[in-house]
């Protein structure tokens, strides 16, 4: 943990009346200790940085957390922290109600005396503004999945299967240094890439097909996420060229309304009311980008209802999609981080519209 995000948390619990803060979640534990296994404990308090987990990640954890008391611990985590909080002296612990589950919220209350108290985004809200070198590895990981890309699809085959076509990226994804995909790759096939988030299953591709290839890989502990649209062999029909530069227009004037000041539902509009003003409003029913770094998922939200001001530093998707069942779909889809005076793309793959296969 930096000095300045491990301030700006003791800030936070200040300003929220406790005197500690507690996490068993890997992506927060990560985001604090820097420790990419998959069960730890962390406690914060005013003098004290103490990181817990068992005899599986001992060695693990002395090579990547700097800077904490480190302890082994055996049986259940959460009754670890209870008892570690009471050791401390904490009368009233701060956790993150996303976090947490009931049942391990009982298991640390019942072997702590003191109050645990739900503060909502307390650490969330730090990580939704990247440092330089967080945003050096989510374009890392970036680039990594956009070289699977152009190698996959310059090899495209007719007969592949959707599911066929993701186990290679993700193969390649580790193949290449990543620790995995960043989620479960999607890749459809013609009528099927109406489903925004549909499944892989055995289509086969054929000549005039639809593909939509929606990815990202984990890398250095970070994510990334890109979404292409193709046509295969021959473009499907003239409405598929409609709305595929519908949706990149979308996209492009989206992004030049990202800046600092503006809120979520703010950018989200400027896609939305475009693609609605052509008719097709129905067929975008998903918001329009997400933040992303060390969950695929994270603040802020560009969507309907997002008043979270864009911060210089955050990482965005801006993903524009435009989905008719029974024809298909195209989403464009680009990480960008949030300039002082606009954005700059971490992603670089092109985006004109590309037929595949010949």
């Amino acid at each position: 943990m930096t000095n300045s995000i491990l301030k700006a948390l003791r800030e936070g619990l200040a300003k929220a009346e406790c005197d500690a803060f507690c996490s068993i979640a890997p992506p927060t534990n990560q985001y604090l200790a820097g420790f990419k296994g998959t069960t730890s404990a962390v406690i914060i308090t005013k003098t004290h940085a103490v990181f817990l987990c068992d005899f599986r990640y001992t060695e693990q954890a002395s090579q990547q957390v700097k800077g904490y008391e480190i302890h082994e611990v055996a049986g259940s985590l959460p009754a670890r922290v209870g008892e570690w909080l009471d050791k401390l002296g904490v009368k009233t612990a701060a956790f993150e109600p996303g976090y947490l589950t009931v049942a391990d919220f009982e298991s640390i209350q019942k072997n702590f005396e003191g109050a645990l108290k739900p503060v909502s985004a307390i650490v969330s809200d730090l990580r939704q503004i990247k440092s330089p070198d967080e945003i050096e590895r989510i374009r890392a990981a970036s680039a990594l999945a956009e070289g699977v890309l152009a190698d996959l699809t310059a090899a495209l085959d007719a007969g592949v299967t959707e599911r066929d076509l993701a186990a290679e990226f993700e193969y390649e994804f580790k193949r290449r240094g990543a620790s995995g995909a960043s989620f479960d790759t999607i890749a459809l096939f013609g009528p099927r890439s109406s489903l925004p988030h549909g499944a892989p299953g055995d289509t086969p591709l054929a000549r005039g097909d639809i593909v939509l290839l929606d990815f990202g890989c984990r890398l250095d502990g970070y994510c990334s996420d890109l979404t292409r649209t193709f046509a295969f062999g021959t473009i499907p029909s003239p409405w598929f060229d409609e709305v595929y530069e519908l949706t990149l227009t979308a996209q492009t004037i989206a992004l030049e309304a990202i800046r600092p000041g503006k809120t979520g539902r703010e950018v989200d509009a400027v896609a939305r009311d475009l693609i609605a003003e052509a008719g097709f409003g129905p067929n975008f029913g998903h918001g329009l980008g997400h933040g992303v770094g060390i969950e695929i998922h994270e603040g802020p939200r560009l969507n309907k209802e997002s008043d979270t001001v864009l911060v210089e530093g955050m990482v965005i998707t801006v993903e524009p999609g435009i989905y008719v069942p029974g024809k298909g779909g195209v989403r464009i889809e680009d990480l960008v981080v949030v300039t002082k005076d606009g954005c700059e793309l971490l992603s670089a793959a092109p985006k004109e519209l590309k037929v595949l296969g010949r």
